[in-house]
């Protein structure tokens, strides 16, 4: 994590939040929430400043608002969540594992070609901002593949970071300065929010799949209850499940994505009542009768533990706090995370997230930890990845790798390898396909290990989309 903080800084860093799932090889099952709180403690009826609309081009044809500024900057939780995972489930000192990330911090990272390529997509928000434009577009000049960027404000947090701890990110210097700097901006991220954050622990989702039980993000977030969603419908179906089959399902998970939908996560039992048995039955029958910004790393040891772990800075606001190492999330910005807009959660609550780390147990060890990037397509990406490991048998790299759909609307995007029968018969159903020439990280950036149950090897995929990596380690 705190390596990626210098690897992919726009997309994560100690200005973001995030979720990890663990599962300890004692077979305890634990989900920490240290996402981003909404702001405006102890504010009286402030009003934040316009958000400024970007569009961000994926390709010619896929394009994506994403909306930044000081007033789309909520309280951040990775520091204050990954200190605490480390110290109740790690092995090593916090300062032990500061070092090398900060060093890269100062000595600089090479830019690879899938950072340049994101680079290029997020110049409109880097140039928003002339701190922004600073780190990303040094001297005018945006990054590109082959140079190497230096963030040294971001080596000496992290050296800090290890020698202190967390506090002064959440009640010290750097928070009073972080606040101020948003506030004077018209933004509402206050003192109050930063010293009154918290991680919070959750009871995982839970859902029976193939004869696994399937662990993922609980409300408040959405994207977990969502993919549990589309797991319940699909054990209620005949296998196998082809593309058509699938589109049909994430199609019933967007439709009941609506405001009771998203009014219902913030409260008590609605997790049960929306995966209760009849429900899944009804949709089911449903499916039947119509089928004629963010990063991700996921690890698995040889004694059965395993940790799976999504951040998100969103887009990034192009909000960089001088002086700090700071560059702070748009999650008050991003339409699909709050499609009714902004300010529409209580001060201190959770924002809502589609980000989902997600673990597959058999015979109550894991057999799969995965998780994804893709702002509205991590969901469907975690669900296709999983079938491949679980319906398919396998490993987690060629799971990884395997063509994906994504459904919005009544259009159907599809990778290049995708079954062509499928893909025609969603069409005479009514559907409008586009397919693409070649993987694209729209798709998502899935990263995943997993265990062959029958012989006990590790495998992991790391995602080509997002140039990703995995790695065994004996």
């Amino acid at each position: 994590m705190l390596t990626s903080w210098v690897a992919e800084p726009p997309l994560t860093g100690p200005g973001a939040g995030g979720f990890m799932l663990i599962h300890t090889a004692g077979g305890d099952d634990h989900l920490l929430d240290f996402f981003v709180a909404a702001p405006g403690s102890g504010l009286a009826k402030a009003e934040p400043a316009a958000l400024t609309p970007i569009d961000v081009h994926f390709s010619e044809d896929a394009v994506q608002r994403f909306n930044v500024g000081p007033s789309s900057v909520g309280a951040y939780g990775n520091p204050l969540g990954l200190c605490e995972a480390l110290a109740r489930f790690g092995t090593m000192a916090l300062g032990e594992l500061t070092a090398a990330p900060a060093r890269a911090a100062r000595e600089g990272v090479e830019v690879v070609p899938m950072q340049a390529f994101l680079f290029r997509i997020l110049e409109p928000i880097f140039r928003s901002t002339s701190e922004c434009s600073e780190l990303y577009a040094p001297r005018g000049r945006l990054l590109t593949e082959g140079d190497r960027w230096r963030m040294p404000e971001l080596g000496d947090l992290l050296e800090r970071l290890g020698a202190e701890g967390p506090r002064f990110l959440y009640k010290g210097d750097v928070a009073r300065a972080c606040s101020e700097w948003v506030l004077e901006r018209g933004g509402l991220l206050t003192v109050d929010d930063l010293g009154s954050y918290e991680v919070v622990e959750r009871e995982p989702a839970a859902v029976t799949y193939q004869g696994r039980r399937v662990l993922t993000n609980p409300p408040p977030s959405s994207g977990g209850i969502l993919i549990a969603d589309a797991l319940g419908i699909l054990e209620r179906l005949e296998r196998p499940h082809g593309p058509d089959v699938i589109a049909e399902v994430i199609a019933s998970t967007n439709r009941a994505r609506d405001e009771e939908f998203l009014a219902g996560l913030s409260q008590q039992g609605y997790l049960e009542q929306f995966l209760r048995k009849d429900a899944l039955d009804n949709v089911a029958t449903e499916v039947r009768s119509r089928l004629g910004n963010t990063t991700h790393l996921a690890v698995m040891d040889a004694d059965g533990g395993c940790a799976s772990v999504t951040c998100s800075n969103g887009s990034c606001s192009g909000v960089v706090v001088p002086g700090t190492g700071m560059h702070l999330n748009n999650m008050l910005g991003e339409q699909d995370l709050n499609p009714l807009g902004y300010h529409q959660h209580e001060p201190g609550a959770r924002v809502p997230s589609m980000m989902a780390p997600t673990v597959a147990l058999r015979d109550g060890r894991p057999e799969v930890a995965l998780g994804s990037a893709g702002s509205n397509r991590i969901r469907s990406a975690i669900l296709q990845t999983l079938l491949a490991v679980v319906d398919h048998g396998l490993p987690a790299q060629a799971a990884v790798e395997r063509p994906r759909i994504h459904v919005e609307g009544q259009e159907v995007e599809a990778e290049p390898g995708v079954d062509a029968a499928a893909l025609a018969q969603l069409e005479r159903s009514g559907w409008t396909v586009r397919r693409w020439e070649e993987q694209n990280l729209f798709f998502g950036g899935v990263q995943a290990v997993a265990r062959n149950p029958d012989t006990g090897e590790l495998s992991g995929g790391g995602d080509p989309r997002r140039g990703g990596f995995a790695q065994v380690v004996r």
